[in-house]
């Protein structure tokens, strides 16, 4: 063991440290997931339901459908050009 670095890390340190840094990504993704959905779900139900009842009509189904379709396409677009920005970034 090399101990004239300033600080000493061995493989299980290493590995731990990744495992929480996995972990801690998991749980951002989850949280990334969560906040998407709810916005989804307040963004079309106000564009597309009028009057709140005990079921959905059939023109309010299709409105929730296609602002569902038009949210998650204009998410993808924003997150593709997120990460292409930051992969620019860190070369």
């Amino acid at each position: 063991m090399d101990l004239s670095s300033p600080h000493p890390m061995n493989k299980a340190d290493g590995a731990s440290k990744e495992h929480m840094m996995d972990q801690l990504r998991q749980q951002i993704a989850v949280a990334n997931a969560t906040e998407l959905l709810q916005k989804l779900s307040d963004k079309c139900f106000k564009k597309c339901v009028t009057s709140p009842g005990t079921s959905l009509g059939n023109s309010e189904q299709k409105c929730i459908a296609m602002c569902v379709d038009r949210y998650l396409d204009s998410w993808n677009v924003v997150s593709k050009s997120y990460v292409q920005r930051l992969q620019k970034e860190r070369q």
